[in-house]
Formats: structure tokens, C-alpha cells, sequence
């Protein structure tokens, strides 16, 4: 199996993903029933920048356009993203295949995407998003794989050919499969 500290590892990297989208939502909840606008023009006239410059005149259009009915929705959105990754690290601390395989899908969804922004802005920090993902991806692949071969090793080791077939079945070995292979094959012909 892989080590079990890798599969911990990557397990703390999925809660603190929750964690930071957590912290980031609840950001988000205390604007309810704010004037977005207002904040918006007071963060900019606060970092010091032009607000009728391109970049944060669009950030003061946009926060004034932000309702919030979408603040709520992003907060579901963000709830669900929440409860996935909090999930997901439980069962990879737990040693568990399915979220081995929940890990190995939903960073395996995000490797297209951050290739193509690497082809429209390439940056280090999109390169280590991408190498980490990547490596994510690759281990809970190889654990998965190592899981099905020692599953597949242990089957062999036990005898155990699938249900019904060998002495370990309980049905005095393939003597009740071929009886009703024979009455199946008398009713057709």
C-alpha cells in the first residue's frame, strides 16, 4: 500500500482546502446585506489605487452588480465545496478506497483546466498548482491500484475463485451449479 503518511498528507491538504474555503464563505456570508458598491470604493481608496482606473473601476462595477441573492448562492456552492473536501480528508485518513478514488476524480477534473490557463498565462504558481494536483492524482491512483492487487493476492492466497466455485462456497463444490446448468439446458431443448 502506499504509505500511510502520504495518504495523511494529502488528507490535511484536502481539510485545509475546506478550511481556506471555510474561512473565505464566512468572508463572504458577513457581506449580506451590505452596499457592495460602497465597500468596494472604500477598499480601493484604502490599497491607495485610481477607482476611475480600468482594473478597479471594474472591480467597483462588479461588486456593485454582486446581489445578495448570488451571495447566498455562493455560499451553497461554497458550503458543498466545504462538505466534499472535509469528507474526502476523513476518508482518506481513514484508509478508505472510496475517497481514495473521490481524491483521484476531482483533482483529475481540475488538471485540463489548469493546463489550459498555463497556455494563457504561464506562472509558477500555475505550475505548482499543477504539480501538486498532478502528484495528488498519481498517488491515490497507485493507491488504488496497490489496493486492488493486494485484494486480487489475498482472494488467491484464501483459494477463493468468486462465489459458488471451490470447497470454501458451502455448496459441496460445483456439484449445485452444474445440476441447474443441466435443468436450464433440458427446459431450452
Amino acid at each position: 500500500m502506499v504509505k500511510r503518511r502520504v495518504i495523511r498528507t494529502v488528507a490535511a491538504f484536502e481539510a485545509c482546502k475546506g478550511v481556506v474555503v471555510l474561512l473565505a464563505s464566512l468572508g463572504f456570508l458577513s457581506l449580506i446585506h451590505k452596499d457592495m458598491h460602497e465597500l468596494a470604493v472604500r477598499l480601493v481608496e484604502h490599497t491607495h489605487l485610481n477607482p476611475a482606473s480600468k482594473y478597479p473601476h471594474i472591480f467597483i462595477d462588479a461588486a456593485g452588480e454582486l446581489q445578495n441573492s448570488r451571495l447566498v448562492l455562493l455560499a451553497f456552492g461554497a458550503a458543498a465545496y466545504i462538505l466534499v473536501r472535509f469528507i474526502e480528508a476523513y476518508g482518506l485518513f481513514n484508509e478508505r478506497a472510496w475517497a481514495e478514488a473521490l481524491a483521484a476524480g476531482s483533482g483529475a477534473v481540475y488538471i485540463p483546466l489548469e493546463v489550459l490557463e498555463l497556455f494563457r498565462d504561464a506562472n509558477w504558481l500555475g505550475i505548482a498548482l499543477l504539480v501538486v494536483n498532478f502528484a495528488i492524482v498519481a498517488i491515490m491512483i497507485r493507491a488504488l491500484l496497490l489496493r486492488r492487487q493486494a485484494a486480487a493476492t489475498e482472494k488467491i492466497k484464501r483459494g477463493n475463485r468468486g462465489p459458488g466455485f471451490g470447497r470454501e462456497s458451502g455448496t459441496g463444490g460445483n456439484r449445485g451449479q452444474i445440476t441447474v446448468l443441466l435443468k436450464i439446458m433440458h427446459r431450452l431443448g
